[in-house]
């Protein structure tokens, strides 16, 4: 008889501990200690981790069911009911995760409330609590055990341990442009997974800074705690968009990028002065404030022709290039009549007005692809009308690639690099690369490698082993 209602289950009389199972949980057998103490059924877990959205909440964790061996571990999934304080029967209270689930006991099935807590010291891995016991009218014999089906742990024997994998995540973009085609991939990819992605306006964000909870604010509200952030931040925002995303590394989510790393691959003068201080070959390159050096600026990056960028230039927006002298003091003394920083640099004429994108996710360089600038153009970027192909890189390109993304601690990034009659020599490293061009050069799906990535950050795989 498998009864889902207490009004219809007869009276059952238990000992003061028994074989349960919880079906809806993937448990078929473990012990309980049935208390008359305590209010509240009690199941031991670890891993605990909620998710999903704020009106249908869930909560997964791990059950370590066999009395005695720590070897075997399942991870359920439930809805979470409840949060709130639990009083234990010696008299400790904790907030807990509340959740309902089918519990077994010889041969009825009813719902139960089971709070989860940690029960790793304690004899018993689950607790029966009074709750449970009113709503099938159980009897309890204080002096008797094991009075109704007897289960085994044997049902384990065959069953690896399962790894934390494919939940849903709560993930929150960081964009300005929810619309734009590199976040609708992103988008798309994440709820193709069954994930939750909300795409965050992020100056309408706001932090509470402070020593116990730090939390951020959104259009009135408290955000929820998400898994993992996906950073696009523009570069008109940078300063405040990454306190934005230090503010989310405090509450513990897996920031695809850091807010440092954005701050520092962002200033071009404090990114060059990375790049050679991690020894990366790139073009000569040169800064000062007086126009009394001038003249000698010219000089250190070998004379006109030359670049001169600003420092805030994004796209090839504000990128200069001045092939004699005399137009090389020109186009510094009008950026200097206006307060603005920028860099003069080595001008690579045998790269032909090409460069080479590297898009790096983690230790490895996932797809290339070489821009060409329009005729009389020396910016490749595709936003300046610069065409794409598919390109072949070398051993040695790739590693310039990812130690340079690893120089400023970006996970994701666009690394872009000239080919020279020195070798290749890192241009610049972006820390919000567009996926567009890139994506139909090289017909890969780059927003499903992002999203496996971060789920591969966020999932925590337990060590496999068989039960004993």
């Amino acid at each position: 008889m498998d009864q889902t209602s207490h009004e219809t289950l007869e009276q059952l009389t238990v000992g003061w501990r028994e074989w349960v199972k919880l079906p809806q949980l993937g448990l078929e057998a473990i012990h309980a200690k049935i208390d008359t103490g305590a209010k509240t059924s009690a199941l031991d877990a670890q891993d605990i981790e909620t998710f999903g959205p704020i009106d249908r909440p869930k909560v997964r964790f791990g059950v370590k069911p066999i009395d005695g061996n720590d070897d075997v571990i399942i991870y359920c999934t439930a809805p979470i009911i409840d949060k709130r304080y639990v009083t234990s029967s010696n008299g400790e209270t904790e907030f807990r995760t509340i959740i309902e689930t089918k519990l077994g006991i010889g041969e009825q099935t009813w719902p139960i409330e089971v709070s989860l807590t940690n029960r790793k010291n304690l004899a018993h891995r689950m607790l029966l609590g009074r709750s449970a016991m009113d709503a099938a009218n159980l009897v309890v014999e204080p002096s008797e055990d094991y009075l109704l089906q007897l289960l085994s742990f044997d049902v384990y024997k065959n069953v690896k341990t399962q790894s934390p994998v494919a939940r849903a995540l709560r993930i929150a973009l960081l964009t300005m442009e929810p619309d734009n085609y590199s976040n609708g991939q992103l988008i798309n990819v994440a709820q193709e997974r069954d994930h939750v992605i909300e795409p965050i306006e992020t100056t309408s964000c706001y932090m509470n800074i402070n020593s116990i909870t730090s939390g951020l604010h959104y259009n009135g509200e408290q955000l929820p705690r998400f898994d993992a952030i996906i950073p696009r931040i523009g570069t008109q925002i940078t300063a405040y968009g990454t306190s934005i995303v230090r503010q989310f590394e405090m509450t513990g989510a897996y920031c695809l990028n850091t807010g440092h790393s954005i701050s520092s691959s962002r200033d071009k003068l404090q990114a060059h002065q990375v790049m050679a201080r991690h020894g990366l070959p790139m073009p000569i390159t040169a800064f000062a404030s007086s126009p009394k050096n001038t003249e000698d600026l010219i000089k250190l990056v070998g004379g006109a022709p030359l670049v001169v960028k600003l420092l805030r230039s994004t796209q090839g927006k504000g990128v200069v290039l001045a092939e004699t002298k005399k137009a090389a003091e020109s186009v510094i003394d009008a950026f200097r009549g206006i307060d603005a920083d920028f860099l003069v640099q080595e001008f690579i004429a045998e790269s032909d007005g090409s460069d080479i994108r590297c898009l790096v996710l983690g230790n490895k360089v996932i797809a290339t692809m070489q821009r060409r600038a329009e005729p009389g153009e020396f910016r490749a970027n595709i936003h300046q009308g610069g065409s794409a192909n598919s390109v072949k890189i070398t051993k040695l390109e790739r590693q310039i690639a990812v130690k340079a993304a690893k120089s400023f601690g970006l996970t994701l990034a666009g690394v872009d690099i000239l080919r020279s009659n020195k070798g290749p020599l890192l241009l610049e490293v972006n820390s919000s690369p567009g996926l567009k061009g890139i994506q139909q050069v090289t017909d890969k799906n780059l927003g499903e490698e992002i999203i496996k990535h971060i789920e591969s950050k966020v999932f925590r795989p337990a060590k496999r082993s068989v039960a004993k």
